[in-house]
């Protein structure tokens, strides 16, 4: 599959989504975007920038959601003008995604939402690449699904299927989640670029009580772990200041130790890549 004109997969070289998880101001948004520029142009890694301008699915009605939709957009766009970076967000519902679609190249479906037939044939008729994340109650090959209705939904309006799909964790019990990384192999199966999110698959949800906490310790372990079983892409949450972070900022990676860990992750891809040319039969 081609994303932004390069090409992307299992042995094409390692993209990352990145971002702080919610909008919480145009300058927050702005200053990480400016980052991430610089850390895409000295590894030669593309880098979409990403961020939610509403967070529908947040533990309690008293935390922040985010601008909202009107907003939010428009912060995206200035984020495009002053940086370049390619955007990437997420929608709650199929009225939003006109909107999302006029402004960012990666529109992206919450896991929550997963089973949301109106909001992913939205999503795969839009004309822009969807990005559709793997539900924390679904199996890996029930993913077969969901990519089944995008497509679907694309050749109905005449449009080519462009379909991502990213692993983000199973639910486990209470508060848990765990990562069955066969799972990534199993995605692959939809034809679909599989994409791990690192920094979802060690949140704990609800864990804090009014809000979900994490484990980010283990964000460089499992993504470690998923570039060796190959993927073609990495989400990554990251912020400035995670302590202080409106949303998701337990599990969110610093942004000043965001560049040596990609360029560790890019390295071992590359590896990955040659390993699997020589040796077909063990990818």
């Amino acid at each position: 599959m081609e994303l932004l004109g390069r090409p992307i997969g299992l042995n094409e070289p390692l993209f990352a989504i990145a971002g702080p998880c919610v909008i919480e101001s145009e300058a927050l948004v702005l200053g990480v975007a400016e980052r991430l520029r610089a850390i895409a142009d000295r590894l030669g890694m593309l880098i979409i920038f990403k961020s939610s301008f509403d967070k529908a699915n947040r533990s309690s009605n008293a935390s922040f959601r985010g601008p909202g939709l009107e907003e939010g957009l428009r912060i995206l766009e200035k984020v495009r003008a002053e940086t370049g970076l390619p955007l990437l967000t997420d929608v709650h519902d199929a009225e939003q995604v006109r909107a999302a679609a006029e402004v960012v190249d990666i529109v992206q479906t919450p896991a929550f939402l997963a089973r949301q037939t109106d909001l992913i044939e939205a999503v795969g008729a839009c004309g822009k690449v969807g990005n559709i994340k793997k539900a924390q109650f679904m199996a890996p090959h029930d993913m077969a699904h969901v990519v089944a209705k995008a497509r679907g939904a694309a050749e109905a309006a005449g449009r080519e299927a462009r379909v991502i799909v990213t692993e983000r964790g199973t639910s486990f019990g209470y508060n848990n989640l765990v990562t069955d990384m066969r799972g990534l192999v199993i995605m692959r199966d939809t034809g679909c670029p599989v994409v791990f999110d690192a920094t979802h698959s060690v949140q704990l949800p609800g864990g804090l009580g009014a809000s979900s906490g994490g484990q980010r310790e283990f964000v460089p372990v499992l993504a470690r772990g998923a570039v060796a079983v190959g993927i073609a892409g990495l989400f990554m949450e990251t912020h400035p200041d995670p302590a202080h972070a409106l949303s998701d900022g337990p599990n969110a990676w610093p942004l000043d130790r965001l560049e040596p860990l990609l360029a560790e992750l890019q390295a071992l891809d590359a590896h990955g890549i040659e390993a699997r040319r020589r040796w077909p039969d063990q990818a």
